[in-house]
């Protein structure tokens, strides 16, 4: 089986990850129905763990109007965006505009003084300059508590909700992809397109070696492993360094003599 395969697989088993009330856990969800509501939608799913049917909300936050100056190079550009509300705007963040990739540069507040950091409705206007990189931002969940970071990737990175990724030493699922239109819960998104990815900590599985292509590929399928694993084909162990059958083929010879 190829590794696409192993990843096709995979997709179908970890669709639709997110968190289920009764398991009180991350656990696999079938979408029974889709509502859009608003600029919105109400996802009813059940767990394909207890069978639970609850609905998952996922609700944008208000557009806002904000003045970007763009520059490439010797010329510069005004331009306004429309953005979400609360949406955080990060000295060094990149986004897309125009089939461009721009990373801010300049962030001034409504009251004349400059930022790092600040929400959509708190800045007069943003200065950018055109690059080549993409700053993912993501919220990470770990039981009642949640941390915000950021992922450097190239703009042709691609992100798909659901899967596992490996950040800073440890392994998260994606919950879900937040992009300018809303949040989805599947389905695979470029960089740049990505506003915040919401990553969860996966439960931990007892440490698991497969010893065989045949257990590798149903480890693939349980979701017990990894991004990307590798593991060897396990070799045959010679004891003391005489092969087993050894013995066998000098007693097969001297009894033809």
């Amino acid at each position: 089986m190829s590794e696409d395969e192993m990843l096709e697989e995979e997709e179908e088993v970890l669709d639709n990850a997110t968190q289920c009330p009764a398991c009180n856990d991350m656990t696999g969800h079938q979408v029974l129905r889709e509502k859009s509501v608003g600029t919105g939608a109400d996802f009813m799913v059940r767990c394909d763990e207890c069978q639970h049917v609850h609905t998952v909300e996922f609700r944008p936050p208000p557009p806002t109007n904000l003045p970007f100056i763009l520059s490439d190079g010797p010329q510069s550009e005004r331009v306004v965006l429309v953005v979400d509300a609360d949406e955080e705007f990060v000295r060094g963040d990149v986004f897309e505009e125009d089939e461009k990739l721009w990373r801010i540069h300049q962030i001034e507040l409504r009251d004349g003084r400059f930022t790092k950091a600040d929400f959509a409705t708190n800045i007069a206007r943003v200065t950018a300059i055109r690059t080549d990189m993409v700053r993912v931002k993501m919220t990470l969940t770990r039981g009642e508590d949640s941390t915000s970071d950021v992922l450097v990737v190239s703009q042709d990175k691609t992100f798909t909700a659901s899967h596992l990724i490996e950040h800073k030493g440890e392994t998260w699922r994606i919950r879900a992809i937040h992009t300018g239109t809303g949040r989805t819960l599947r389905g695979t998104v470029e960089a740049p397109d990505i506003k915040r990815m919401y990553l969860h900590e996966p439960p931990n599985p007892e440490h698991f070696t497969p010893r065989t292509p045949r257990e590798r590929r149903q480890a693939w399928k349980e979701g017990r492993l990894g991004h990307n694993p590798n593991p060897e084909r396990p070799k045959e162990q010679v004891k003391g360094g005489v092969h087993p059958n050894a013995s066998k083929k000098r007693s097969q010879k001297k009894k033809r003599n």
